[in-house]
């Protein structure tokens, strides 16, 4: 069976950095909209179609949110729909800012 795997800011970099991997972010749209980690997706319930047809189910997925506790519920339900390598970032995208990891200003 496929768990939920807690990785630091750090790992989710490196990761992005040397393979394909999705990176959503799950936070609400006003904190994705002020800052966000570059090229992540914005993850919504509205936009998970627009994630479903982008991305394969065995590409890697990272998830930040806040703190790190939102996405673990994401994270639990995408390996419910058969995603089968999904990754939490400890912390979230405040420990992501804290490890001074790139973020960019505004929607892109």
């Amino acid at each position: 069976m496929t768990q939920l795997i807690d990785i630091s800011p750090q790992q989710a970099w490196d990761m992005l950095q040397n393979q394909t991997c999705a990176l959503l972010d799950v936070r609400d749209w006003a904190n994705y909209s002020r800052s966000h980690i570059p090229e992540a997706f914005h993850l919504t319930n509205q936009s998970y179609g627009d994630f479903q047809n982008e991305y394969d189910y065995d590409e890697p997925v990272i998830l930040v949110c806040y703190h790190g506790i939102s996405s673990r519920s994401v994270g639990t339900y995408l390996i419910e729909q058969g995603y089968e390598q999904v990754y939490s970032v400890i912390g979230g995208f405040e420990a992501w800012e804290k490890a001074g990891l790139p973020t960019e200003q505004g929607v892109s």
